[in-house]
């Protein structure tokens, strides 16, 4: 199997136009011949009428006397070309060009006027039957076909010449053609070999060609696009990771560098252990977050599907952050339009819930507010938290789903946040086949709504 795109399109051109070509010929060919012998035989009926004509003078002439006018009118047209006539079974006259076999093979004709295929002589023969005075008579007409023959013969090898050198030139062309065409396709493949994740933005450039390879190149860069921005947001969680890690490690290790350095107290030792085992927490947390999100990435996360009920989790939730929420004077309202059944991966909504509540309580003010609320419409579950904490400005709105991101004033370390709580909670909505969307004001407080698909998850 030819393996060369350009050979591969070269064949196919050049079977093509040979196969067009071979039709053409035979299509010529046939056409030919059919109207050299329709010229020959119009001129075989224009010597029969003649000759019918003729004999009906001579015939009058000689007071019926049918071989008198035969012998006249074969002298006659003796310069034309071979004749015959026959009177019912019996022959008349005939040229000696005409035999007996050819005389009988035109007679046994059943249509009138019906041309007789050239012979081996290259003769063609034609019979004419024509009444006179009620007697039936048959004219037999013949005159050379070779002319023809030698024609055809001529065109025959023309063609046999012809066909293999325009095939020849055909390839070639094909051949041309298809490198050429194929020559942007080597360029932009050079090209490619010197792109790697440190130029991705350099693209490819398809320079003068066609439509078809424009498109190409375009949808490539499009690809190279969506690599580098990939890439980027690989490099930028790879650089954001390493940084939230090096925080508590660098706390533990600072700690324990400090205690061990001299004799301490119980109390020192135990102060030490404290401050290490909340940064040790810390880093776990962080850790679990990272490991789910790589987890989702890869697509390996499968859920643990069972039906609940919804507004029982938010209650469950709520009673879980009362504690935080009751340390900083924030109070936590729970509406519910009573029981609201679901089919979802229960730890993960709850996780989900839990994520909102505890951004809601932790960048609200003292004495404000956070609200739930949970709906249940046409199959479709919503999910509403608000407060009325600092809000976010739209600059940073467009971004508090990307991981590891905070707004420079609401977001900050000391609030205990690593900027992944809400890159989480946008993977459980959408590995439930949700969505969660938020809306802001910056001094007004934050809203976000969830909504969850019943029917087409469930």
């Amino acid at each position: 199997m030819i393996k060369s795109f350009r050979l591969q399109l070269t064949a196919w051109y050049l079977l093509f136009c040979g196969a067009a070509l071979v039709l053409f010929s035979i299509f010529f060919y046939g056409l030919l011949s059919k109207e050299l012998y329709q010229r020959l035989d119009d001129s075989l009926n224009a010597e029969a009428a003649s000759a019918i004509g003729m004999y009906q003078g001579e015939f009058a002439e000689s007071a019926g006397d049918a071989r008198a006018a035969a012998q006249e009118v074969a002298r006659a047209m003796a310069a034309r070309g071979a004749l015959a006539i026959c009177e019912d079974e019996r022959l008349l006259t005939a040229t000696p060009q005409l035999d007996a076999g050819a005389i009988a093979a035109a007679r046994q004709a059943n249509v009138p006027s019906t041309i007789s295929p050239a012979t081996g002589s290259g003769v063609r023969v034609m019979a004419r039957p024509f009444e006179i005075e009620g007697r039936h008579f048959v004219l037999v007409l013949a005159e050379s076909a070779e002319g023809i023959n030698a024609d055809l013969r001529l065109v025959r090898r023309v063609l046999f010449i012809a066909l293999p050198l325009v095939l020849l030139l055909v390839g070639g062309g094909g051949y041309w053609l298809a490198t050429r065409s194929l020559a942007p396709v080597r360029r932009m493949a050079e090209q490619a070999r010197t792109i790697t994740d440190r130029n991705l933005r350099s693209g490819l450039d398809a320079g003068a060609a066609s439509e078809e390879l424009q498109t190409l190149a375009d949808a490539f860069n499009e690809l190279l696009a969506r690599l580098d921005r990939s890439f980027a947001a690989m490099r930028r969680f790879v650089a954001d990771a390493s940084h939230e890690l090096r925080t508590p490690l660098a706390v533990i290790r600072g700690e324990t560098d400090v205690t061990l350095l001299a004799e301490r107290s119980p109390e020192e030792y135990r102060e030490s252990m404290a401050i290490i085992g909340d940064e040790a927490r810390r880093l776990s947390r962080l850790v679990d977050d990272l490991l789910n999100l790589a987890r989702a990435d890869a697509e390996s996360v499968k859920l643990h599907v069972e039906p609940f009920y919804m507004n029982d989790l938010l209650a469950d939730c709520r009673r879980s952050v009362q504690p935080l929420a009751g340390a900083k004077n924030v109070a936590v309202d729970c509406r519910c339009s009573g029981d609201v059944t679901f089919t979802g991966d229960q730890e993960l909504l709850r996780r989900l819930v839990l994520n909102l509540l505890d951004n809601a309580i932790r960048y609200t003010p003292p004495g404000g507010r956070v609200r739930m609320g949970l709906e249940a419409e046409n199959g479709d579950v919503r999910i509403v938290i608000s407060d009325t904490g600092i809000g976010i400005s739209p600059e940073a709105a467009a971004h508090v789903f990307e991981r590891f991101y905070r707004a420079d004033h609401a977001r900050s370390r000391e609030q205990g946040g690593f900027g992944l709580g809400l890159s989480i909670v946008k993977w459980i909505a959408e590995s439930h086949k949700g969505s969660v969307e938020m809306k802001s004001q910056p001094g007004e407080g934050s809203t976000f709504t969830v909504l969850l698909p019943q029917e087409r998850f469930g």
